[in-house]
């Protein structure tokens, strides 16, 4: 039989305590480096979702070119950038804050910066706060009254009644949410003649009607991502014909607000047939792209809806250059 014994420890006070500093007992700072500031800007400027905010600006500056029948003051169109950079990226950044339990569910959302944990929920809504204090501050010193009131409105709207009311609760989302979308041609235009014209309101209704089209494709694309986050998007909840008369309908209102628009800036403001052309043409092809993506889900092909997405964008962008360009005939 055997034991196993321990062996025995020396005394206590055989052993010397060492005095030890409360500094040692924390463990050192890492040393922050340029790569770190970087990446902590880079989350910050994600927030505001840049290529929404450059969006919205290719159609402001020509809206304001055409309301001024030429170049407008320098001067304005550098606060009315700012300022509407300021509100966009502010709206982004508050939607961000307040979709961060669903962005963290979604695959395409999945990076931004709240739910990667490279900014924190606090910082985000102080960040949107205080873009939005500035941008609406910017406005007010150096527009007018109602150029600031549609920047607020715009904030809120996108924020309150589509983020946290109209996204989570209706199909009808994306047609409501085109309100704060098209703003920026409202503010533009207000911000150089302290009013609104019937053309103005025909290009709000071109930024309006397009953005379904626009967003359904995308919808369609991440269908899944929006119904594993129960946000009730149109081709989540409707059928694929549903889905498709609706993007067939707003492309022909798109191509037709942006037709009228045509003899409604030809006399006031100049516009010509440089648009004019551009309008049909640019039309005809929009009209193409939707019908092509129906005609592929009727026949039950691939539908490839990013093709219409990603056209979307270059047909905008085509049609407000040609606005600027007429503007300065």
């Amino acid at each position: 039989m055997s034991t196993i014994t321990e062996r025995p420890h020396p005394p206590a006070t055989a052993r010397p305590l060492v005095p030890v500093a409360p500094r040692d007992l924390v463990p050192p700072r890492r040393r922050v480096g340029v790569a770190d500031v970087v990446a902590v800007v880079k989350a910050y400027v994600a927030l505001t979702k840049p290529r929404i905010v450059e969006l919205l600006l290719v159609t402001t500056v020509p809206a304001m070119m055409l309301a001024a029948g030429g170049v407008p003051s320098l001067w304005l169109v550098a606060v009315v950038l700012v300022g509407g950079s300021l509100a966009a990226g502010a709206a982004n950044a508050l939607n961000c804050y307040i979709d961060r339990d669903i962005d963290q569910v979604m695959k395409r959302t999945s990076r931004r910066p709240l739910p990667a944990h490279r900014v924190s929920p606090r910082s985000a809504l102080a960040f949107g706060l205080v873009l939005g204090v500035v941008s609406v501050s910017l406005m007010a010193a150096f527009t007018n009254w109602l150029a600031t009131g549609l920047t607020l409105a715009a904030i809120v709207y996108y924020d309150v009644v589509y983020t946290l009311w109209l996204k989570r609760s209706t199909p009808a989302n994306t047609f409501w949410g085109g309100v704060c979308g098209a703003a920026p041609v409202l503010i533009g235009w207000a911000a150089v003649t302290g009013g609104l014209s019937t053309t103005a309101w025909a290009l709000f209704a071109v930024v309006f009607f397009w953005q379904m089209p626009h967003f359904y494709a995308l919808a369609i694309r991440f269908r899944a991502d929006y119904a594993r986050a129960g946000i009730p998007m149109l081709p989540v909840v409707a059928s694929q014909r549903r889905v498709n008369v609706e993007i067939l309908l707003f492309s022909w209102l798109t191509v037709a607000a942006s037709v009228a628009v045509w003899p409604l800036g030809q006399d006031a403001f100049g516009l010509g047939p440089i648009y004019g052309l551009t309008a049909l043409v640019t039309g005809v092809l929009l009209l193409r792209e939707a019908y092509a993506l129906v005609g592929r889900a009727r026949r039950g092909e691939q539908m490839r809806p990013m093709r219409l997405f990603h056209w979307t964008i270059t047909y905008l962008t085509i049609l407000f250059i040609a606005v600027a360009a007429d503007a300065l005939v």
